[in-house]
């Protein structure tokens, strides 16, 4: 490489809430939940330096409800990560999201978590959410809304399958 180029920037990751809740959490006694806690923390320690991790006010809100102490555990993880913002075009997006039944209705927060990282250009959103995120059967729906809209859909994604190549 000459010394005149520069390096190739990193991928960006949108951290979900449920990405930095189980970083934080205590070991859960439930097997499945403790093995994506353990996923997580591994994800962190070993691969969250090859990614530019952001998050938005949406997961600083949701990370800030419940237990004190877990409340300024999250936030201070969350703290770290460079914040986008929560524009008109990504409300749009998440109601498009609704309507065209990609996300359901009464979990308008999770389309907006992904509208947010589609409108500004985040390659992958990581979540534990396996029920309206990182879902194969929803990601047809998701993409095809996103598409339709003039996006690029970001990869939904576990921290399990964003498993980058340490250097």
């Amino acid at each position: 490489m000459s010394t005149d180029q520069q390096p190739a920037a990193k991928p960006h990751v949108y951290i979900e809430t449920t990405v930095v809740s189980y970083l934080t959490a205590r070991p859960s006694r439930d097997i499945v939940v403790a093995a994506h806690q353990q996923i997580t923390r591994d994800w962190w320690q070993t691969c969250r330096s090859q990614f530019e991790l952001v998050t938005s006010q949406l997961v600083i809100q949701e990370a800030g409800a419940g237990d004190p102490v877990a409340v300024r555990e999250r936030l201070y993880v969350l703290s770290e990560l460079t914040g986008i913002e929560i524009t008109e075009e990504a409300q749009a997006l998440a109601q498009e999201l609704i309507r065209e039944g990609a996300v359901p209705t009464e979990f308008g927060a999770d389309a907006l978590h992904i509208a947010v990282a589609v409108v500004n250009g985040i390659e992958y959103l990581l979540t534990w959410n396996c029920t309206h995120l990182a879902n194969a059967t929803m990601r047809h729906k998701i993409e095809r809304v996103c598409r339709s809209a003039g996006y690029e859909p970001a990869i939904l994604c576990t921290p399990e399958e964003l498993i980058a190549e340490v250097v």
